[in-house]
């Protein structure tokens, strides 16, 4: 499997090109466009309860849909739902992931709703993803993403962390800024260990803090 990331960082686009055999396996809705000779399988990958947990508790689809290549090389164009960067990792064991941030994976790679404990209460949900297997893995983010090297502790607002490795633990604290009392519910993740961070340069839910005031009203 052959792939290269255009248009980065803002609205990053996954082209791949898959040999007759190869397979990926992609987010439902992913595909921007493919050549005719990609066989296309949709599934829950895992059965009912898996798939009914990535939708429900994590945010993902229910049903993965994998691509194959027949009768010669085939070429995928993957796009996020989010404007922002794609980050390539090799995977081998497990990496955790927010909700909404796997975007493609070779087949040996599974991803999974996680119940995060009562440490993720106040977090972006009670649930992150789990992404298990060898292979290699395609994450999205919202803008720009920069990777960082913990080692020892390390704070990132809740809405900023994209992935992490699991050699790393967290807890979920709040900023004790008078000003983010006030005018913000600004919860924050407290990492420590060492092991790889990815944050993203936006934050979801301050866009959608952002566009709320401008929502429309209904009349009364």
């Amino acid at each position: 499997m052959q792939y290269v990331i255009e248009c980065r960082p803002s609205y990053s686009l996954l082209e791949v090109r898959l040999e007759p055999g190869e397979q990926i396996v992609t987010e439902s809705g992913a595909m921007s466009w493919m050549t005719d000779n990609l066989k296309v399988q949709t599934s829950t990958r895992g059965g009912l309860w898996k798939g009914l947990k990535r939708k429900l508790l994590s945010g993902e689809s229910f049903f993965q849909n994998t691509y194959e290549a027949e009768g010669g090389p085939g070429i995928l164009g993957l796009a996020p739902g989010q404007a922002g960067d794609i980050l390539v990792y090799e995977l081998d064991g497990e990496l955790f992931l927010e909700k909404n941030a796997y975007l493609a994976s070779t087949p040996d790679i599974h991803c999974d709703a996680k119940f995060d404990g009562l440490r993720g209460l106040f977090s972006e949900g009670f649930f992150v993803l789990r992404v298990t297997g060898a292979g290699t893995l395609f994450f999205n983010a919202y803008g720009d993403v920069e990777e960082i090297e913990v080692d020892g502790s390390y704070i990132v607002d809740n809405g900023h962390a994209v992935a992490w490795e699991p050699t790393l633990e967290y807890r979920i604290t709040r900023a004790r800024k008078i000003r983010s009392f006030l005018f913000a519910d600004q919860l924050l993740m407290n990492f420590s260990g060492r092991g790889k961070l990815w944050v993203q340069s936006r934050s979801p839910r301050t866009l959608a803090n952002w566009v709320h005031p401008f929502r429309p009203q209904g009349s009364k």
